[in-house]
C-alpha cells in the first residue's frame, strides 16, 4: 500500500536527510555501506519523555546525514548496488545499536521475524497437506482481527466464510465515527507487519484513514466476496456426532455449518451505558460516542458528557470550541502520557524517506516495535514490600508518576487548580493511559467548559443533578462511558459440548487458553480474547498475528491428523489461567483498590496479558499436541469400538 506516483528526486532527498528519524537514517546507511564504523561514534539514548532521534550530537547528526548522502543516493539511482544482506552477527549489532541498548539474546527471534529484513513474511502459513482433511471455517467479524483471520487461513487453503452484522468491513473504525477518533498506536506500527502503508497522513492517524486501510486490505485479497454482510449472527452450536459448528444469523433466515468457528468480534465493540437513576427520561438528544449522531448540530448548545476515557478524551476537544458550554463528569481521571506529535502530519519528507530509502520502513517500524515492546513494563508491575508515597507500587512507578504529574502542572496555566482532579490517585498503569499533545488539558481550561467531579445522582429531562444537589441543565448528552469489554461475546451464543452455553460456563468470569479457545467448546477460537488486551506494551495488530498464526496451525494439526475436533484439556487451560491471574495481581492494573474495565464484575482480570510480548509470540508459533485430546472421525471411532 504504497504511492508510486512519488519518483526520486534529487531535492526529496534532501529535504528527507532533515526530516528523518536520525537513528534509523544511520542504520540504513550502515546497511547499504556493508559495513558499521557510523555506529560505534555514538549510540541511540532515548530520554522518556524526549523526541526519539537519540540524543545525538550536532556533530554526529550531521555525519549521519553526510554519509547518507554518500552511499544512499547512488543506490536509490541505481548507479550503485547496496551491500550484500548483512550477516546475523552484524544484525544483532543494528538491532542492539537502534534499541540504544544490548537486547536479551531471547528477544532474538521474536524481533527478527518482525523485523523481515529479507523481505520474506514468516507468518506466511505454508498450504494444508493435499492428502489431509478439507477443512472449513466461518469467521465471525470483518474488522481487523476477522479479516486477518480468514486472508491466513484461505492463504492455508481454508475455505472460508466471514459473517459481519455491518454493511462494511472495518470493524471498531467503521463503528466509532465520532470527532478526533484516531489511534493511539504509531501508525507505521499500526498496520498488518506484511501489508505496510507508507502514506500515513498523520503519525496518529484519524478513523476515516485507519478505515480505508482495511477496506483496501479487503479489496485487495477479495475478502468481501466471502463476506456475508448485514448477518448478525445470534447463536452457534456444536455437533460432535458429525464434527461441525452450525451458525443461525437474522432470526433463522441464515444457517452456515463449517469445521471451525473463530470470533473476531472483539472486546469493544458493545457501548455500555452508565446505570443512572432517570438515564431514560432525558428528553433531548443523547447517544454513546461509538453509536454517534451526527444529525445532532452540537452549535450553541449546553452539552453534557459523562466519562473522561478514551473517547471523551479525543472528542471533547474536537467539539468544546461549537457549544455554548460544556459539563464534563469526570469519576476517575486518566494519567496522560505526552506525544508531542499526536495530532501532527506525517511531513511528505518523511513519506518519501518511508517510500524509497532502501530498508528505512522495516527499520523504522522495528524502532517502533521495540520501544512499544516491554521497555516500561517493570514499571507498572508492584515491588513486594513497597512502602512509597500513595498511588505508586514500586520506585520506576513513583518516578514516572512525579515526572508525568510535573507534565500536567505545565500544562495548567489558566486553572492551576484544576491540578487535584485531573491527577489520578491510582498508580500508572491501573487503567488506560492516554496519548497527550496538551489538547485535553487546553479545552478543561475553555472559559466554556467545566470539569465536574461530584458524582451523579441521576438524570432529569434537562438536566444531570450530583449528589450536591446541582442541577447542572443539558441540551445534550453523550456517553463517553467504554463497553462491556469483560462481557465477550455478548451479543450471540456459543453452544458446546452437552449442550453448555459459554456464558453459563463462564458465570461472568470469561477464561481462555490463550486468549484463543476453552474445554468443551472444539475448535472454536477467539481473537482478542480473554486476557490478549496489552496496557503498556506493544500493538494489538502483533497480538492477533500471533493469535492467528496459533489458529491456522490448529487446523494443520486437524487436516493432518485426520481428525474432526481438537479440545484443549481442562488442566492445560486452568494451569494456563492460574499463571496469568498470579502475575496479573502483581500488576498495577491488579491492585487491590483500582477499578477500571480491566476487572470483571467477580474482580478477576479478565482482561489484559501481564507477560512480555515475547512470551505470547513464543506461546503462540504453534500448538502443542499434548494439550489437546483429537476426536478421530466417526467411522474410525466405531471401528475402535468393534
Amino acid at each position: 500500500m504504497t504511492n508510486e506516483s512519488r519518483k526520486p528526486s534529487r531535492a526529496d532527498f534532501e529535504a528527507a536527510l532533515l526530516s528523518t528519524h536520525l537513528p534509523t537514517l544511520a542504520v540504513v546507511t550502515a546497511q547499504a555501506a556493508g559495513e558499521d564504523s557510523l555506529l560505534e561514534a555514538e549510540r541511540p539514548d532515548y530520554d522518556f519523555f524526549g523526541d526519539g532521534m537519540g540524543g545525538f550530537s550536532e556533530a554526529f547528526a550531521a555525519r549521519i546525514r553526510a554519509e547518507a548522502d554518500n552511499i544512499l543516493w547512488p543506490i536509490i539511482t541505481g548507479e550503485k548496488r547496496p551491500a550484500p544482506p548483512p550477516s546475523a552477527s552484524r544484525v544483532r549489532h543494528m538491532i542492539d545499536w537502534i534499541a540504544g541498548a544490548e537486547v536479551p539474546a531471547h528477544y532474538l527471534p521474536f524481533l527478527m521475524e518482525e523485523l523481515m529484513l529479507d523481505g520474506i513474511d514468516h507468518r506466511e502459513p505454508a498450504p494444508l497437506p493435499e492428502a489431509g482433511r478439507t477443512l472449513s471455517a466461518i469467521v465471525i467479524g470483518a474488522g481487523m482481527s476477522g479479516l486477518l483471520a480468514a486472508y491466513r487461513l484461505r492463504q492455508a487453503g481454508v475455505d472460508v466464510t466471514i459473517v459481519e452484522a455491518n454493511a462494511d468491513v472495518g470493524g471498531t473504525w467503521l463503528l466509532n465515527r465520532y470527532p478526533g477518533v484516531r489511534v493511539d498506536t504509531p501508525n507505521h506500527l499500526y498496520s498488518y507487519s506484511f501489508e505496510p502503508n507508507h502514506d500515513w497522513p498523520e503519525f496518529y492517524s484519524q478513523g476515516d484513514v485507519l478505515l480505508g486501510y482495511f477496506q483496501r486490505f479487503a479489496d485487495h485479497h477479495g475478502l468481501r466476496a466471502v463476506t456475508r454482510f448485514g448477518t448478525r449472527v445470534e447463536e452457534c452450536r456444536w455437533h460432535g456426532d458429525r464434527g461441525k459448528w452450525s451458525v443461525r444469523a437474522n432470526g433463522g433466515s441464515v444457517s452456515l455449518e463449517a469445521d471451525m468457528l473463530v470470533s473476531a468480534v472483539g472486546q469493544l465493540n458493545e457501548p455500555r451505558y452508565p446505570d443512572i437513576e432517570g438515564r431514560e427520561s432525558f428528553a433531548g438528544p443523547n447517544f454513546h460516542s461509538a453509536r454517534w449522531d451526527h444529525s445532532v448540530d452540537l452549535k450553541g448548545k449546553r452539552v453534557a458528557v459523562i466519562g473522561t476515557g478514551a473517547s471523551a478524551f479525543q472528542f471533547v476537544p474536537e467539539i468544546a470550541p461549537d457549544v455554548s458550554h460544556m459539563e464534563v463528569f469526570q469519576r476517575t481521571p486518566p494519567w496522560l502520557g505526552p506525544t508531542d506529535n499526536y495530532h501532527d502530519p506525517v511531513p511528505e519528507p518523511f513519506q518519501w524517506a518511508v517510500e524509497h530509502i532502501p530498508n528505512y520502513d522495516k527499520w523504522y517500524r522495528f524502532w517502533l516495535f521495540w520501544m512499544m515492546t516491554d521497555g516500561i513494563l517493570p514499571a507498572v508491575r508492584a515491588q513486594e514490600g513497597w512502602n512509597g508515597p500513595e498511588g505508586t507500587i514500586g520506585p520506576e512507578n513513583a518516578e514516572l508518576r512525579a515526572a508525568l504529574v510535573e507534565k500536567v502542572k505545565e500544562q495548567l496555566t489558566r486553572r492551576p487548580g484544576l491540578l487535584e482532579h485531573v491527577v489520578p490517585r491510582y498508580p500508572l498503569g491501573g487503567k488506560r493511559s492516554l496519548r497527550d499533545n496538551g489538547v485535553w488539558l487546553k479545552a478543561l481550561q475553555r472559559d466554556n467548559v467545566d470539569l465536574v467531579t461530584n458524582p451523579i445522582a441521576r438524570i432529569e429531562p434537562d438536566a444531570v443533578v450530583t449528589e450536591d444537589g446541582k442541577r447542572h441543565p443539558a441540551d445534550v448528552l453523550i456517553y463517553g462511558t467504554g463497553f462491556h469489554a469483560s462481557d465477550f461475546l455478548r451479543s450471540f451464543k456459543v453452544i458446546g459440548e452437552d449442550g453448555v452455553e459459554l456464558h453459563d460456563r463462564w458465570g461472568g468470569d470469561a477464561r481462555a487458553y490463550l486468549g484463543l479457545t476453552v474445554p468443551g467448546y472444539p475448535n472454536f477460537f477467539m481473537l482478542y480474547g480473554p486476557n490478549t488486551n496489552i496496557v503498556v506494551n506493544g500493538s494489538i495488530i502483533f497480538f492477533s498475528e500471533c493469535a492467528v498464526r496459533y489458529l491456522v496451525e490448529c487446523a494443520r494439526m486437524l487436516a493432518e491428523s485426520g481428525a474432526v475436533a481438537m479440545k484443549v484439556r481442562p488442566e492445560v487451560h486452568d494451569s494456563f489461567n492460574a499463571r496469568v491471574d498470579a502475575e496479573n495481581e502483581k500488576m498495577a492494573w491488579g491492585q487491590p483498590g483500582v477499578t477500571s474495565w480491566y476487572k470483571n464484575e467477580k474482580g478477576r482480570v479478565s482482561q489484559n496479558w501481564p507477560f512480555a510480548l515475547v512470551d505470547y509470540w513464543k506461546a503462540t508459533l504453534k500448538p502443542d499436541p499434548e494439550d489437546y485430546d483429537l476426536v478421530p472421525p466417526p467411522s474410525e471411532r466405531a471401528a475402535r469400538a468393534a
